[in-house]
Formats: structure tokens, sequence, C-alpha cells
């Protein structure tokens, strides 16, 4: 699967991908098209990073 890393790393941390696309500005649908092709580097960093940054709100909410 593409983005295996990314998707483990989401389900991991409790993280939505439609939560994922929101943070970076883009709809669920694109965003869910991206992950069909492996990312390019730098989208895919920005979208770990915007995981990283969900999961610490979601954290700091408790």
């Amino acid at each position: 699967m593409n983005n295996a890393d990314l998707r483990a790393r989401a389900k991991k941390k409790s993280v939505l991908l439609w939560q994922v696309a929101e943070r970076l500005n883009i709809s669920d649908t694109q965003f869910s098209k991206m992950l069909r092709h492996e990312l390019p580097k730098e989208k895919k960093k920005e979208a770990l990073e915007a995981i990283e940054a969900i999961a610490a709100e979601k954290n700091a909410a408790l």
C-alpha cells in the first residue's frame, strides 16, 4: 500500500486522515487521491508534521 508509513503513524496517533487534510488546507477527497501514489518527500514530511501537531493538540486537551 502506498504511503503505508503515513497511514500507520496516523492510526497509531489516533489521527483521522480527514483531520490531516484539513490541517493541510485541502479537501479530504483530494488528500485521499494523493495517497493513492507515494508522496514526494516534502509532501510526506508536511503530512507527518500535521499528524504530530494534531496528536499533540489532542493530548493537550486531555
